[in-house]
């Protein structure tokens, strides 16, 4: 029996055996087996909007595909939807970007696939805070590259610092990869931390702002504002609730142009047209419908942090953008991933093991507030009967 499992091992690639589990994912499971099970699960582990995608969006693509535009666009998308993607950034911003530089992908992650793709060789570099996203590091390694990780310290709001970047740079650096607003910490990168890490050699920056739009105090900055030598991975998910959508976008030095259309040609062909149309009409009609989520979100953060303080777990710094609490639980937890399924089989909570994030995550949770009021609230008496039968 072993030989056999060693044979299909052997089948199989390496860089495939090489990927990791996203843990969050399996509590996930877990949770959905309990719920079939006929158990009552909150889930505060998922960071995946509450609301229904706004109606003006719904609509514009009912209306898409009642009107036949159901076809093959573009490789890099719709010419009308990387314009609207364009203005959005300038007005955001004040950068200018133009149609040429922008490739919209169905989600962000085949996004950052073929960013990976178009400039690691084997065994270049790319640069990542610790704690970081817990798929980073698969995508740089599916395509041959390798990690270097910064320990970020949570006293300092896991704040990635530029001379800790400089501490780790080699010859084979290629990127650095910035995050911010951060998943899973919730910090905002400073614009001084950002503007000086613009400024780094010839590395490419490449900036995950999927979190862009929820900030709660202060603003979040693009990379663009303080260079060109960045590529941006952003989408219509977190911001807009448009998770199963799957719409994202890359914006890169207009060198890459012809390279990401070949890419995309071949990996993907185009982005499903309809809901291409449905980002137009988010970007165009969207406002009033995030401000009225991002004020719920808020009302949400404050509650969750007020409690989680209350339950005795210690926020070293206080999360001001997108929707998760990074909670110390080293006091009473030395193994998040086993301590998250304890959570869930014992009180029907899901939160996210830190350990999913990095090593420099582990005894930490976290915590999403993507979920509605009532639903935190009863989560968290339940997270505290949990420590008081803990004790």
């Amino acid at each position: 029996m072993s030989n056999n499992c060693e044979d299909k091992k052997k089948m199989i690639s390496h860089k495939v055996l090489g990927v990791k589990p996203f843990m969050v994912m399996d509590v996930m499971a877990r949770a959905e087996e309990l719920e079939h099970d006929g158990k009552d699960i909150i889930h505060l582990e998922v960071g995946e909007p509450d609301f229904e995608t706004p109606e003006v969006i719904r609509e514009a693509a009912i209306e898409a595909i009642r009107s036949g535009k159901t076809h093959y666009t573009h490789a890099m998308g719709i010419l009308e939807l990387r314009e609207e993607i364009c203005e959005h950034y300038h007005r955001e911003y004040g950068v200018s970007i133009t149609p040429d530089r922008v490739l919209v992908t169905s989600g962000t992650s085949p996004a950052m696939l073929l960013m990976m793709l178009s400039i690691l060789e084997p065994d270049e570099e790319v640069v990542l805070s610790n704690p970081h996203y817990a798929c980073y590091p698969n995508f740089i390694e599916a395509v041959g590259g390798r990690v270097v990780e910064v320990r970020t310290d949570p006293d300092d709001g896991f704040q990635y610092r530029p001379e800790q970047i400089r501490s780790v740079q080699s010859g084979r650096t290629k990127a650095i990869l910035i995050n911010s607003p951060s998943n899973p910490t919730g910090i905002v990168m400073t614009e001084k931390n950002m503007e000086e890490i613009a400024g780094f050699g010839n590395q490419f920056i490449l900036s995950d702002e999927i979190y862009h739009g929820l900030v709660y105090e202060g603003r979040a900055h693009s990379i663009l504002e303080y260079t060109d030598r960045a590529f941006v991975i952003n989408g219509f998910s977190k911001l807009y609730a448009m998770t199963g959508w799957r719409l994202g976008y890359l914006i890169f030095p207009k060198e890459f142009s012809r390279v990401m259309e070949r890419l995309h040609q071949n990996f993907a062909i185009s982005a499903n047209s309809f809901v291409q149309i449905a980002g137009i009409a988010a970007l165009r009609h969207g406002g009033p419908d995030i401000e009225r989520m991002k004020a719920v979100y808020n009302e949400r953060r404050v509650y969750m942090i007020r409690r989680l303080k209350e339950l005795g777990f210690r926020l070293h710094v206080e999360p001001t953008g997108a929707f998760y609490v990074f909670a110390d639980a080293s006091h009473f937890c030395t193994d998040s991933y086993r301590e998250a399924f304890r959570i869930l089989d014992t009180v029907r909570v899901g939160v996210t093991p830190g350990i999913d994030f990095g090593s420099g995550g582990e005894g930490f949770l976290r915590f999403s507030y993507a979920n509605s009021l009532d639903n935190i609230k009863e989560g968290l008496d339940r997270v505290e009967a949990y420590l008081k039968e803990r004790v």
